[in-house]
């Protein structure tokens, strides 16, 4: 393909046409990415990718759509060759940062599998490469980087390192799990662990994982992936190895190897295919070991617009007259997991102007957003949420967001950041949005602050998204229906029967469910009298509120999820 093609290709903007024409993506949808490709800059993104990136439509109906725009063939990892000539190719780095893999050499022609097919720098690169004309194929992200791994060993296979590993451990004698700190420097270097330890991280950041947890127990370690908010083992490692790869953990996330005895924290950065990584890393001993968990910040991930997050219409509405409120305290709850951080991230980028000053403090930060100043707690110095506080309103702004309440002395001056002229957003653990009243109450705050300065509470959880490569209509079990609430008696449920593209679960991608508790006036003075959060959740759903559930029934009715997951995630009458 000639670089005037690729141009030409760029005018056109077919993509969307056909995405339209196809019923994949409504024009709303279609709106917000192309604002969100106008306003990030990115112009090496074409307009598929980033609508797969907030969600909008698959990655295999993108592709589908791409094919047929661009007359290219799309390739699955299952019709790639099993093995490609020698020859002289590109870099694994290179390969990796612009998502394209060789896949063969036939007449002269270098046969290329690529995830954007629309990047100029890359087809003129290759060109003059391999100084052969260049055939391009459609392939996923995902398939490449497995294809790069198969061909040219960008990261060892998981299976040789624990060969190797086996093999050793059949010739070797058990090792001492309180190896003198020297010697355990000394193996968290050796190659094999540090190939193993990388190739979890990558598999973890490729495959959609949120956290890695590394679990030692009697006979060997259990490394489990969090995905879509569930747990799924993914390897057993020797016991012999235990010490080594916890302590090259430790040593990258700059934490003290010779202390086993006490939990610890540190984080880890890294660039994992061309992608920048920030992990936060916990220890706590347990009777057979170490525990390792790693929460994985992915840097470059696009930050989520609010539209995508799953709100109903009637509730984003209420929810946006909200944020635009010059002044008052907006508290978004939730358990850990349940996407409160996303969302007022979210928030914040909606409502994000020249002619705002919007300061946060939080921990950790895991978005980064153009335009706004964000505080990285640090308790070890003393700078936490109530200190950082203090000095934020010195400095005139308009909108603060708080990481989370977690003491009185916070909440006090957040509540009287609210009163004072200020916007403020911050989180809050409890199970649904009348119970933020009543934790502020039992932490000591007055009831007179609480009514005064709360505008709203918003209270979410995440469901799976059911596959769309294996949905499939389901009658569920009957003793499962009669544990809704209400649906339509003729309604059709989903499933997902499990597939490559989801793993096997049946799920990908997750959205929210939501209930918007609004403060108004009876609501304050039911604040001020400090009524139960019994009471004050039924005035909300007498006032029109929809409690989680609700939401949860709609995302069944719609098939978007299932009734097991709208179960798994809230408490009835929630």
């Amino acid at each position: 393909m000639s670089r005037d093609a690729v141009k030409k290709i760029h005018k056109t903007g077919l993509l969307g046409s056909i995405l339209l024409e196809r019923q994949l993506v409504t024009p709303e949808k279609l709106e917000i990415a192309l604002k969100e490709k106008s306003s990030s800059g990115k112009s090496g993104r074409h307009i598929g990718e980033i609508l797969v990136n907030l969600g909008f439509i698959s990655e295999d109906d993108m592709l589908n759509a791409l094919s047929s725009q661009l007359g290219l063939n799309y390739l699955k990892f299952s019709e790639f060759p099993k093995t490609i000539p020698g020859g002289s190719y590109p870099t694994v780095k290179f390969m990796k940062q612009y998502r394209f893999v060789p896949i063969g050499m036939e007449d002269g022609v270098l046969k290329i599998a690529t995830y954007n097919p629309l990047d100029e720098y890359v087809t003129d690169a290759l060109q003059f490469f391999s100084d052969q004309s260049v055939e391009l194929f459609l392939s996923s992200e995902k398939d490449i980087m497995e294809a790069i791994e198969q061909y040219f060993g960008g990261n060892v296979h998981m299976t040789s390192i624990m060969e190797g590993m086996r093999e050793e451990e059949s010739e070797s004698e058990e090792i001492d799990l309180q190896e003198d700190v020297h010697h355990l420097r000394d193996m968290a270097f050796e190659a094999p662990i540090v190939k193993l330890v990388n190739m979890l991280i990558t598999r973890a950041v490729e495959g959609r994982t949120s956290d890695i947890h590394i679990e030692p127990f009697e006979s060997g370690i259990k490394v489990r992936y969090r995905i879509d908010g569930a747990l799924t083992h993914v390897e057993s490692l020797p016991k012999r190895i235990q010490p080594a790869v916890i302590s090259r953990i430790k040593i990258m996330s700059r934490m003290n190897i010779a202390e086993r005895r006490l939990p610890q924290d540190g984080r880890i950065k890294l660039r994992v295919s061309g992608r920048d990584i920030d992990l936060r890393v916990s220890t706590i001993p347990t009777i057979y070991g170490e525990s390792i968990v790693m929460r994985i910040l992915d840097r470059g991930t696009a930050l989520v617009v609010l539209e995508h997050l799953g709100f109903p219409h009637d509730i984003i509405d209420s929810y946006e007259k909200l944020i635009t409120t010059p002044y008052g305290m907006l508290l978004v709850t939730g358990p850990t997991g349940s996407g409160k951080t996303t969302t007022l991230y979210a928030s914040l980028n909606k409502i994000n102007s020249d002619d705002k000053k919007i300061i946060t403090v939080e921990d950790p930060i895991e978005y980064q957003i153009d335009g706004i100043n964000q505080i990285q707690i640090k308790p070890q110095i003393g700078l936490t949420f109530a200190t950082g506080l203090r000095h934020i309103v010195r400095q005139d702004p308009d909108i603060i967001m708080v990481g989370e309440i977690r003491d009185v002395e916070t909440a006090e001056i957040s509540i009287n950041s609210a009163l004072t002229g200020h916007l403020v957003f911050s989180t809050l653990h409890t199970n649904d949005a009348p119970g933020a009243v009543t934790r502020l109450l039992d932490m000591g705050i007055e009831g007179f602050l609480v009514s005064s300065s709360l505008i709203g509470v918003l209270a979410q959880r995440l469901v799976r998204v059911i596959c769309s490569v294996c949905k499939e209509p389901h009658t569920p079990q009957q003793d499962i229906i009669d544990k809704v609430e209400f649906l339509p008696d003729n309604f059709t449920a989903y499933r997902g029967t499990g597939c490559d593209e989801c793993r096997g679960t049946g799920y990908k991608g997750r959205t929210g469910i939501f209930e918007l508790m609004v403060v108004d006036g009876e609501m304050r003075r039911m604040i001020l009298d400090k009524a139960s959060s019994d009471i004050i959740r039924q005035k909300a759903v007498s006032m029109g509120m929809n409690v989680l559930r609700d939401g949860g029934w709609r995302k069944v009715q719609e098939g978007v999820t299932t009734i097991e997951e709208v179960l798994r995630v809230s408490q009835e009458g929630i």
